[in-house]
């Protein structure tokens, strides 16, 4: 007998006679008639407020805007608020690019060190103010991970209460090759209790919400 073998059968052991599998099933079940009783309530009452509130708290910043079309006045704020250079990466999308970038230089490429990116989240998540973003080929992945500061497009119309309403989403389409949730912008306190923005990603996280 292998030191695996004795582990797995002392724990059987401990355990005595396992459950037959019809009453494992019933047990799942259960848990799903009523997931109200077992899931938070939302910080709000209204979606987009229950997201900003748990966003915010994550270090995420907020801009609440009304059309698509503000768009371009929305981001040149964030650049000159962080002093930031007119030029960023933008996902390629057709209507981002339909919009009037007077004054600003958006372009299609990230590099390693770009300082600003701009593109659009798939869902956000009211329950924990996340982002759902896929990849595909008007979407590069790395767009969420290279800049310093990720900017996102989100509409109010695309927020979902829990994260299991965006797996019911996703189980009825097609599946991306990536699927990332963002939650609050890159950090880490590994080293010496620390805390380090961008460890991982992006250093900051800004999210333009568009009511229309």
């Amino acid at each position: 007998m292998t030191a695996r073998d004795r582990i797995l059968s002392a724990i059987r052991a401990t355990l005595g006679p396992g459950k037959p599998p019809e009453r494992i099933a019933a047990e799942a079940a259960a848990l799903l008639e009523d997931p109200d009783a077992a899931r938070p309530r939302l910080a709000a009452p209204e979606l987009p407020e229950a997201f900003a509130l748990k966003a915010a708290a994550l270090g995420t910043t907020i801009d609440c805007i009304a059309t698509l079309a503000e768009v371009p006045r929305a981001m040149a704020r964030y650049l000159d608020a962080h002093g930031l250079p007119p030029r960023f990466a933008m996902q390629p999308v057709p209507e981002l690019a339909a919009l009037d970038w007077q004054g600003l230089a958006p372009h299609p490429a990230v590099a390693a060190d770009e300082p600003a990116a701009l593109g659009l989240a798939l869902y956000g998540i009211a329950e924990s103010g996340s982002l759902v973003i896929h990849s595909g080929p008007q979407n590069p992945i790395l767009l969420s991970f290279l800049p310093l500061h990720h900017v996102v497009l989100l509409r109010e119309a695309t927020l979902l209460p829990y994260l299991e309403d965006y797996a019911a989403r996703l189980a009825a389409q097609a599946i991306p090759r990536n699927a990332i949730l963002i939650t609050g912008p890159s950090g880490t306190t590994d080293i010496e209790g620390s805390y380090v923005r961008g460890a991982h990603g992006p250093g900051f996280l800004h999210v333009i919400l568009i009511a229309g």
